[in-house]
């Protein structure tokens, strides 16, 4: 009896954190802008405290060095994208800026290496540099997805294709799972639950283009079959992303990134998969418009 009371206040627990969680991705899904690009900035900002905590360096000048450098970017990101009507020729700072400011970034890391030496090893060096692709720069692509032409709605398919795939394979998981894909790993992840996962996906990304078709006919030549794939190759990015954030924490002998999201963990915890699907669903609709 007393299981049984744990586990349900376990999953109320979990409820209220998931409702609160969509009500805030929806409220800024649905305004964008300032709003979304806010929300974005912050839970990067979470997301490398919670990483570089993981060896240590969250309070450390070399972990300062981190969040100034993804704070940068996102300044350049706002430049860029949300004033790029007001001001055209900004557009043209794109192509030069980033590979220059990774330069300046992995030098700058570098430095504080030598010149703290032996403080920081080259694991913490590493992960640091590391960290910025991992949360500030494929985060930021659930804004540039917003901020595409019918951005307003293909931005879901971010979300069902990892959370709505989550859904689906965890349902599909519990009554068919039978074949373990990676048992040293994530025990209960099955290859029958994967599967649930794409197939899942892939329907709700085919009904989100059925309901919304008249208002994606005028972007996409067909809105059907692109959002159905775009969530059936989402959901196989999002099941590796989140396979692989629960390989780091193995790694590292812990269980979540962080307590911040009662009954889920950390903001790692529960943006590990569309940490990986958002710039693979950009680069999809980028080449189907």
């Amino acid at each position: 009896m007393g299981k049984d009371i744990n586990n349900d206040n376990s999953f109320m627990i979990r409820l209220r954190s998931s409702i609160i969680l969509m009500a805030v991705a929806i409220t800024a899904m649905v305004l964008g802008g300032y709003v979304l690009f806010g929300v974005i900035v912050l839970i990067t900002m979470i997301g490398l405290m919670e990483l570089y905590r993981v060896v240590g360096v969250n309070k450390s000048g070399l972990g300062a060095t981190g969040y100034i450098f993804a704070l940068l970017y996102f300044l350049f990101l706002m430049i860029t994208d949300l004033l790029k009507y007001k001001e055209p020729w900004i557009k043209s700072l794109k192509p030069v800026f980033f590979p220059v400011f990774i330069a300046v970034f992995l030098v700058v890391v570098l430095a504080v290496y030598v010149l703290t030496f032996p403080k920081y090893n080259s694991e913490k060096i590493t992960l640091v540099f590391f960290g910025f692709f991992y949360v500030a720069v494929t985060l930021s692509y659930i804004f540039k997805v917003r901020e595409m032409e019918c951005g307003a709605y293909s931005v879901w398919l971010i979300f069902i294709g990892s959370w709505g795939s989550d859904t689906m394979a965890y349902l599909v998981g519990r009554k068919l799972g039978k074949t373990k894909i990676a048992p040293k790993l994530s025990p209960k992840k099955s290859l029958e639950g994967l599967i649930g996962g794409i197939v899942g996906a892939a329907l709700i990304g085919v009904i989100f283009a059925l309901i919304f078709k008249s208002q994606l006919e005028g972007t996409f030549n067909n809105p059907i079959l692109i959002f159905g794939l775009v969530g059936a190759i989402g959901s196989v990015v999002s099941q590796i992303g989140d396979m692989a954030a629960s390989a780091i924490k193995r790694n590292k002998g812990i269980k979540d990134y962080g307590t911040l999201i009662p009954g889920h963990g950390g903001i790692l915890d529960r943006f590990d998969s569309v940490i990986f699907i958002a710039p693979i669903v950009y680069y999809m609709l980028y080449f189907s418009i």
